[in-house]
C-alpha cells in the first residue's frame, strides 16, 4: 500500500488536525466515543481527512461497517447493503454506511439511499469535496449533519510527515534517511494542506533516491546519496541522519513543481496574493496576468485564486461594472468543472476583465457600515408595519398595519423601510 494508506490513523487520538470538528468536548467527537453517530455529511478538501475519519468510526463503533465508493458503485451495491442492514436490524445491530465521493451519485441514485437514511435502516456517512448544498439532494441532507474540514496546516503536515519517517513498522524508519529542517518545511508548504500529497511525495522521493544509491566503498564509509562525493550535504544539522539525502530539488520533482514561490512560514504565498489584487485594483492587466501565473505554475489550487477574484469583482468593481461578478463566476464555475492546467485561460480572463474594469468600492464601504450599525443596533426591533401577520394574534398585535403594497401604486409610495433610529441613513452615498 501506498506510505499514505499505511500512515492511516486508526484511532482519534492519533489524528492529526481538524480540532474544530473532533477535538475533546466537541460534538462529532462525542458523537464517536459515546457510539451514537448519527448520519453525518463531511465535506473537506483532498487529503484532510475525511476518509481517515470514517476509519476510525469503523474501529470505534459496535455497529457494523459497510462501505461503497461512489465512482464504482450505484444502486445495486446499495441494496445489497441495504438488505443486509435490513436483517441486522432485526437483531437490534445498526448498520454504518460509508459513502466515499458522494457527490458523485446522481439524483436517482441518491434518492434511492433516502428512505434507508430516513427510516435509521443505514446510518449515512458521506464523504465529499464539492459543497453539499449544490451536489447532495436537500431531502438527504436535511436528515444529516454537516462537518466541514478544513485544509491542514503546515505544522499539521510536518507532524504527520515526522511519524512517517520515524515509523520502522509501516513508516520510512528503516531507510537511513537524512533529511533537513528546512525541506520538511518546504514538503508541508507544497502540499497544500493535503497529508496525501505530502505522504505520497515524501515515498516518492524517498524511492527515487534508494535505486540511485551509491554502493558503500567500504565498511563504515558510506556515501550520501545526492551529494558529490567527498562533500558534506548542504542545510546541516539534519532533522534526521542517514544515507538516503532528500534535497529540495527532490520534493519539488516528487510534486510536480517546477519552481517554488513561497517560503517555508506562506508569508510570500500572501504577498503575491496581496500582489494580483492590486494590480488588478490598479489596472495594471499585465502584472495582474503575471501574478496569476506565478500563483498557478507554483501550484495554487486555481478554486483558491477563483475564490479570490470573486471577492475582488465586488468589492473592487461593484456596481461600476456589475459583469465583472458575473466573470469571475463564470472563471470559478470552469475552475471547478475542467481544473488545471485547462483553467488558467479562464482565470486570465477573468483577471484581465476585472483589471481593465471601471473601479468602485463603493459596496465594500456600505455593506461595512450597515454592518457597524447593524452591531450596534441590533436591540431594535423591526417596524410593525413591516412585519408579515401570519396569525390572527399577530394581526391583532398590529402586524402589517398601513403597510403599502408597492405594486398597488403608480406613483412613488412614501413609506419608510429602516427603523426610525436610522431615518434618512444613506450607505450608499459617495
Amino acid at each position: 500500500m501506498p506510505l499514505a494508506e499505511r500512515m492511516r490513523p486508526k484511532r482519534l487520538e492519533d489524528f492529526v488536525g481538524q480540532e474544530e470538528i473532533i477535538g475533546q468536548g466537541k460534538l462529532l467527537r462525542q458523537l464517536i466515543d459515546n457510539d451514537q453517530l448519527s448520519s453525518i455529511i463531511l465535506w473537506g478538501p483532498p487529503g484532510v481527512g475525511k476518509t481517515t475519519l470514517a476509519h476510525i468510526i469503523a474501529e470505534q463503533t459496535a455497529a457494523h461497517f459497510s462501505e461503497l465508493s461512489a465512482v464504482m458503485s450505484g444502486k445495486d451495491a446499495l441494496r445489497d447493503i441495504v438488505a443486509e442492514a435490513e436483517s441486522r436490524l432485526q437483531n437490534s445491530e445498526r448498520t454504518v454506511l460509508f459513502i466515499d465521493e458522494i457527490h458523485r451519485w446522481n439524483k436517482a441514485q441518491q434518492d434511492a439511499l433516502l428512505p434507508y437514511v430516513e427510516r435509521g435502516t443505514v446510518i449515512l456517512v458521506g464523504a465529499t469535496t464539492e459543497n453539499p448544498s449544490f451536489e447532495i439532494i436537500g431531502a438527504l441532507l436535511s436528515r444529516s449533519r454537516v462537518f466541514v474540514l478544513k485544509y491542514l496546516t503546515a505544522e499539521n503536515i510536518k507532524q504527520l510527515i515526522g511519524r512517517a519517517l520515524d515509523d520502522k513498522i509501516v513508516g520510512l524508519g528503516n531507510n537511513n534517511i537524512t533529511i533537513a529542517d528546512d525541506t520538511l518545511a518546504l514538503l508541508a508548504e507544497l502540499a497544500g494542506g493535503d497529508a496525501r500529497a505530502a505522504l505520497n511525495a515524501l515515498e516518492l522521493a524517498v524511492k527515487a533516491k534508494i535505486r540511485t544509491l551509491p554502493l558503500l566503498k567500504k565498511e563504515g564509509q558510506g556515501e550520501v546519496s545526492g551529494a558529490p562525493t567527498g562533500e558534506t550535504p548542504p542545510n546541516l544539522p539534519f532533522k534526521r541522519g542517514g544515507n538516503i539525502l532528500i534535497s529540495n530539488e527532490d520534493i519539488k520533482e516528487a510534486l510536480n513543481r517546477s519552481t517554488l514561490v513561497f517560503d517555508k512560514k506562506g508569508e510570500e504565498f500572501y504577498n503575491i496574493i496581496s500582489a494580483l489584487h492590486k494590480s488588478m485594483r490598479g489596472s495594471d492587466a499585465n502584472a495582474a496576468l503575471y501574478w496569476l501565473a506565478r500563483m498557478l505554475e507554483g501550484g495554487v489550487d486555481p478554486l483558491y485564486v477563483a475564490r479570490r477574484v470573486l471577492r475582488f469583482a465586488s468589492e473592487d468593481i461593484g456596481m461600476a461594472n456589475s459583469e465583472a461578478l458575473i466573470q469571475a463566476n463564470a472563471a470559478y464555475e470552469a475552475c471547478h468543472k475542467i481544473g488545471m492546467p485547462e483553467c488558467t485561460v479562464h482565470l486570465a480572463q477573468a483577471v484581465v476583465y476585472c483589471a481593465k474594469a471601471t473601479k468602485s468600492n463603493l459596496l465594500y464601504r456600505a455593506y461595512n457600515a450597515a454592518a457597524k450599525d447593524a452591531h450596534e443596533t441590533s436591540h431594535i426591533g423591526v417596524p410593525l408595519h413591516l412585519r408579515n401577520a401570519t396569525t390572527q394574534l399577530m394581526k391583532d398585535l398590529d402586524y402589517g398595519k398601513n403597510y403599502l403594497y408597492n405594486p398597488s401604486f403608480e406613483e412613488p409610495v412614501a413609506q419608510d423601510y429602516l427603523p426610525p433610529e436610522l431615518k434618512g441613513k444613506n450607505y450608499l452615498a459617495k
